[in-house]
């Protein structure tokens, strides 16, 4: 009984030692033995793009989705921080080919507050920046007089915040309609195709700080540059929605979207960065005017 005992305490000293050896070394259970092993195959998507789709999908934080009426709805709408602020307006700088600003950015988390503050940036940038761009260009001339245009503060924000919400108002609802007559066409949510043109609008900001340069071909230059740009986020991102549709519906609609933007980035250039000739405010005439004995001199 004794030499079985010490056989036993030899065998768990060799062991150890064993172990001391080569303490990396991996051991196995008795319990794992018995278990069955189990292969893992990779099966190939059907392109590398909705490999990428369905993994950002994945990985998207699942929220939970509250009532429009409430309070708590608006406010996931702000639930965002500052690397995913500057991740989406990089991505709406320089947006890549087969990278869908919506899929790979937003991934179901839609945010207001980057486009709110966008557009407001914007709307300083166009006013003031157009402001001192003229008085530069036109000070010390003799027929130019200087005088603060508040009143472009007005139109500037209710043409960029109108811009940012009723024409995806607008498109939201066409979605909307295609997809009830056609199956084939996507859609978005409301608030991701806001905040699809909020982000693109982004583009604009540096553009118009740069007008401030007094070269009318630059200014023409960097505008169709951040059009452009921000054009190209659009496309991008709706297009795969309708590319099913219609043909003929699905080029209507790019090609109103691209007029609209068009007409943003021209309306822009022609009223806060006027040519030098019609930002010319001429002085009043002085005009004589006949009393008794007297000639008297007044403005008209």
């Amino acid at each position: 009984m004794a030499s079985a005992d010490q056989l036993q305490f030899q065998e768990f000293d060799e062991a150890a030692d064993l172990l001391a050896e080569t303490p990396n070394a991996t051991t196995k259970s008795v319990s794992d033995e018995g278990r069955p092993q189990h292969a893992t195959l990779q099966m190939g998507g059907d392109s590398e793009e909705e490999g990428e789709t369905d993994q950002a999908e994945l990985l998207a934080p699942q929220k939970k989705t509250s009532g429009f009426w409430t309070f708590q709805y608006y406010q996931d709408l702000y639930d965002v921080d500052t690397s995913q602020v500057l991740d989406r307006i990089r991505a709406s700088f320089v947006p890549m080919p087969g990278k869908n600003f919506v899929r790979h950015h937003l991934r179901n988390n839609p945010d207001l507050y980057g486009p709110f503050w966008i557009c407001a940036t914007l709307v300083i940038t166009v006013t003031v920046v157009g402001n001192l761009a003229t008085f530069i260009q036109m000070h010390g001339h003799p027929d130019y007089n200087y005088s603060p245009q508040f009143h472009k503060v007005t139109v500037a924000g209710i043409v960029i915040y109108s811009y940012a919400w009723l024409v995806p108002l607008a498109l939201w609802g066409f979605l909307q309609w295609r997809k009830g007559v056609s199956s084939v066409v996507g859609t978005y949510s409301f608030m991701e195709t806001v905040c699809v043109y909020g982000y693109s609008l982004s583009a604009y900001i540096p553009s118009t700080v740069l007008c401030v340069l007094p070269y009318e071909i630059f200014r023409w230059i960097i505008l169709l540059v951040a059009m452009c740009l921000s054009g190209f986020v659009l496309v991008l991102a709706f297009w795969p929605q309708v590319r099913k549709d219609n043909k003929m519906v699905a080029i209507g609609m790019l090609a109103s979207m691209a007029l609209l933007h068009v007409l943003l980035a021209i309306g822009c250039k022609e009223y806060f960065f006027q040519r030098p000739e019609a930002a010319l405010v001429p002085s009043a005439p002085i005009v004589p005017t006949p009393t008794k004995g007297h000639i008297t001199t007044h403005k008209v």
